[in-house]
């Protein structure tokens, strides 16, 4: 059975088309969107015009792919942006209106158990445990898991388009912003120190988005290619990933545009993302982190399969 899965982020809208075989699948397209549905409405609770008119103008396109795909069935997720909107249920409603596409509006638990599945799928898990971190537009969720089940989850309200809509931080930025992000990070993550001790973790698995990004910067940096199509996960070395933070905090937003390995949608909110990566690793003192190029999408693949 042909399919076609659409993960409607606060930020970016991703498209997956893939064959479901007896016990296997082939990915056979897949496309990412830089709509910005969050876009100067995250704090206020709402979708603005002009992002609810880009969410419909990349699903009207999806729709097309898909036809043009012969794709039997489509299953359209969505998370922060729009669960959080006050007219979340509206922006649904027109798009069965327009394009007949069901979007299925998920918590941020049915969230981490998708990204959940979505790793294990990508990633060779073990017996131990491992914490998996999925920063998205509004939300960012936190998995502690090994192969065979979930210990603990939990979404936050701590996204990289929240944290800069919040904070709004020079360019770049200056000690005492990233000072308050952190001490704002502190109060908000409580309940993760406490899940982390209870439960203890080997781990960061860092799901696809800006955990991307940091690997592509460090393969180009040692003069790499890394084909995202062809792999599903990939070891950080950590000093490695310190350098290209460093770089990220003290750079400009002009500079990370015109560098390779940073796509447009991320060059602003990467800093916020590598922030909330780097306060991760040193308040729980990670030796060892891996991206999943996996997450929400494959997560649902793997529960039709």
């Amino acid at each position: 059975m042909r399919v076609a899965i659409i993960d409607c982020g606060t930020n970016t809208f991703n498209l997956l088309i893939a064959d479901l075989n007896p016990g296997s699948f082939d990915i056979l397209f897949t496309l990412k969107t830089p709509v910005k549905l969050g876009e100067g409405g995250i704090e206020k609770k709402i979708i603005t015009a002009s992002a609810f008119q880009r969410g419909i103008d990349a699903l009207e396109e999806y729709s097309k792919i898909s036809q043009q795909f012969e794709c039997l069935k489509t299953y359209c997720f969505a998370t922060s942006a729009i669960r959080n909107a006050s007219n979340g249920t509206d922006f649904a409603n027109k798009v069965k209106e327009l394009l007949n596409i069901d979007i299925l509006i998920i918590d941020g638990n049915r969230e981490a158990e998708l990204i959940y599945k979505g790793v294990k799928l990508g990633v060779a898990l073990n017996e131990s445990k491992s914490l998996i971190m999925d920063i998205g537009g509004g939300s960012t969720e936190f998995i502690i898991a090994n192969k065979n089940q979930i210990f603990w989850k939990r979404s936050f309200e701590i996204g990289a388009a929240g944290l800069l809509e919040m904070f709004k931080p020079s360019n770049p930025i200056e000690s005492p912003e990233l000072l308050s992000i952190i001490n704002h990070l502190k109060i908000e993550l409580n309940p993760l120190y406490h899940a982390i001790n209870e439960f203890g973790i080997e781990e960061l698995i860092g799901s696809s988005g800006s955990f991307d990004t940091f690997a592509e910067l460090i393969s180009i940096r040692k003069n790499l290619v890394l084909d995202f199509s062809k792999i599903t996960e990939y070891t950080f070395n950590i000093s490695e990933f310190k350098t290209e933070y460093d770089f990220i905090l003290g750079s400009s937003i002009s500079q990370r545009l015109k560098t390779p390995g940073i796509i447009p949608i991320r060059a602003e909110m990467i800093v916020v993302a590598a922030i909330l990566i780097n306060f991760i690793l040193e308040t729980v003192s990670i030796k060892k982190m891996r991206l999943s190029t996996y997450s929400l999408k494959e997560g649902v693949l793997s529960e039709l399969l």
